[in-house]
């Protein structure tokens, strides 16, 4: 039996030596890369916090000492020392989540995977433990050093150093990289650190320089306030960093030595006030092909060869919404010299590195900074250049104040392009894109367009930065692109009908990619002798006027999205159609007002009755139970169709 199999809870490592501990830690390297090979995921992370992981839940007892991880995708070894070591169906459906779950564990704590949030929840958890009467109780945020270039993690050290009577310790999980490497001034700063020569030195014999200190040593430690007068600090200058905060400071160490680090913890619990500890790790630690990967060292992978590292499985039908993306802005900039991009620490994965190859002074990476990142876009539009703002969808909801007020407001000419938008699947609800429209849409000015394929991105993408004197979205899904829909007409305000009937019985008004799934529901409507016009309004919004007009020629008006029901597209619609005196019944489909749990992305959209058969079952069963008048009476064969389809 090894010993990871004999690990039901954090205790079980009290009893194992430290050789032991040394075998325990590479026996979950080979664990994360032999399952997480299987089902994908954030393995890079992982294997850099091991030894990490295995220090904070020796020195600290969890769950009564809470542990909070910034982001949470560095969770598995949390998870498999605390008991969960199935991860046969990881981030699917009645499996283990790709990141804290509360509903998993007691020992998971926080479950969004929004970054640089860690430190505000260890401020206030541990203010509240002392209001409480549970001083007694320890609080330890593990937090990458990547998160520091978001402004959330400085306003809580801001607040967490106005109030030292409490037991907090901030791990900084420093591998130099968030997703991609780290960048800006901090980033610079820490590098500094890691390379300096007296580190380097350092960093190799780690586990004697803690024998070095001694008592004597330690003493010094405990005695002087703030620990950025301890001897490392002094070494690495980390005293002009944190002195002025008021927070001790402990590092750097190397987080690789499991020893060292539980040293550095043990430390940094016994000062009972608010604690730095500097861990240096690498990202990708024991696995040769994450290493030598430069672009992101296998931060999230898909199923791949685990000898190997390379990716197995068919194609995936297709080019990616991403790379047609980053194929097109790359080819804009040739002729656009006023297009600027600017992302938020996620280069690659948003698209954005294909410009940045050939225009590099024209990209800017803000870090995960997505307030900054819109702001400083406004005032790049105000100097004269048109920003494109590639984000998550997801990450959007961040910086919606700076979009109402700072762009909005303003009538800035930015350009902000969603990526993952909708239901994005295994990576669970903090990941899903499906708040943007009903989010979004309430922004006085701002357009938004969701392409339904490849072609209509490219479109869409340069009309959005020809506009000059508002904020443009074009919001995309995550996966590959499916092949390219004609319309079958065009109206003069840009409204693509992509099937049209002569009888008017129902309008279907598709967002999207879901314009094949209209058109798959009118062919089964059309079936049972209901006629469909389908329409994809290209700009959802503001409302096309012709989007009306059709809605005013027929029975019944069906909106199909995947943004959530309540504020999303149709209730837009329906709110300008009542505007407009039009009484057309409308029916709004799309997600509920729920938190998606972690699943494929057929099955989420198949219990919100986002498929073709439910969406044909239901408008039936609408046109039947409200008598809605049809063109002609259904027939006897689609009434038996009917009947099958209930």
């Amino acid at each position: 039996m090894s010993i990871l199999e004999t690990i039901s809870g954090p205790r079980d490592l009290d009893r194992l030596s430290n050789e032991q501990l040394i075998e325990l830690a590479a026996e979950i390297r080979r664990f994360l890369i032999a399952e997480v090979s299987k089902t994908g995921g954030h393995l890079g992370p992982n294997l850099g916090v091991v030894e990490l992981t295995i220090a904070i839940h020796r020195v600290f007892d969890s769950p009564h000492d809470a542990i909070v991880f910034d982001t949470g995708h560095q969770s598995y070894v949390h998870k498999l020392l605390t008991g969960r070591q199935d991860f046969s169906h990881l981030r699917e459906r009645g499996g283990l989540a790709g990141y804290p779950q509360r509903s998993e564990s007691p020992h998971d704590v926080v479950e969004s995977s929004h970054a640089s949030s860690s430190l505000s929840w260890a401020d206030g958890i541990s203010r509240a433990f002392v209001m409480t009467g549970q001083a007694d109780r320890h609080v330890v945020a593990v937090v990458g050093d990547g998160a520091l270039t978001g402004g959330m993690t400085w306003e809580a050290l801001n607040n967490i150093s106005d109030d030292n009577d409490r037991n907090l310790v901030i791990v900084v999980n420093d591998n130099g990289r968030s997703y991609a490497p780290t960048i800006g001034g901090m980033a610079r700063y820490l590098n500094s650190i890691r390379t300096a020569a007296g580190y380097r030195d350092l960093h190799h014999s780690s586990e004697r320089l803690f024998g070095h200190f001694g008592a004597a040593g330690r003493a010094v430690y405990r005695g002087v306030r703030g620990g950025t007068h301890g001897f490392l600090a002094r070494l690495t200058n980390n005293q002009a960093l944190y002195s002025n905060l008021d927070i001790k400071y402990i590092g750097p160490v190397d987080a690789h030595d499991e020893h060292a680090m539980e040293q550095a913890l043990h430390q940094a619990k016994e000062y009972r006030q608010p604690v730095i500890v500097h861990a240096i790790t690498e990202k990708g630690r024991g696995y040769e092909p994450a290493r030598n990967d430069e672009a992101d060292q296998f931060h999230a992978v898909g199923q791949i060869d685990p000898e190997t590292g390379e990716p197995i499985g068919g194609a995936d039908g297709g080019p990616s919404w991403t790379g047609v993306f980053s194929d097109e802005i790359a080819e804009l900039a040739v002729h656009n010299p006023k297009i600027v991009g600017i992302t938020a620490a996620m280069l690659r994965p948003t698209g954005l590195h294909k410009m940045a190859e050939r225009f590099p002074t024209r990209v800017l990476d803000v870090g995960i900074a997505e307030q900054h990142a819109v702001t400083s876009a406004a005032g790049l539009a105000f100097g004269g250049l048109h920003p494109v703002v590639a984000l998550y969808a997801t990450f959007v909801n961040r910086a919606f104040d700076q979009v109402l007020m700072d762009v909005g407001l303003h009538r800035a000419g930015v350009t902000f392009v969603l990526d993952r938008a909708g239901v994005t699947g295994p990576d669970g609800p903090s990941h899903h894109g499906m708040w943007d429209l009903a989010i979004l849409q309430i922004v006085p000015t701002i357009r938004l367009a969701a392409p339904r394929d490849g072609e209509r991105l490219r479109e869409e993408l340069a009309e959005a930065i020809a506009v000059d004197d508002a904020p443009t979205v074009i919001r995309f899904p995550k996966g590959a692109v499916g092949p390219n829909i004609d319309a079958v007409q065009r109206t003069a305000d840009g409204v693509d009908v992509l099937r049209e009937s002569s009888q008017h019985d129902v309008l279907l008004v598709t967002v999207g990619p879901f314009a094949s799934l209209g058109l798959e529901v009118a062919e089964r409507l059309a079936a049972q002798g209901i006629g469909a016009t389908v329409i994809d309004p290209r700009w959802v919004v503001p409302t096309a006027r012709s989007v009306i007009d059709f809605a005013a020629k027929h029975r019944l008006v069906v909106t199909i999205e995947d943004g959530i029901r309540v504020g999303g597209i149709g209730t837009r619609i329906r709110q300008d159609l009542r505007d407009a005196g039009v009484d057309t019944a409308v029916t709004e489909l799309g997600l509920p007002d729920e938190f998606q749990e972690h699943a494929t992305r057929s099955q989420i959209l198949e219990d919100a009755g986002l498929t073709p058969q439910h969406i044909a079952r239901d408008v039936v069963a609408q046109v039947l139970g409200s008598k809605i008048p049809i063109a002609r009476p259904l027939t006897d064969a689609a009434d038996d169709e009917s009947r099958q389809l209930g």
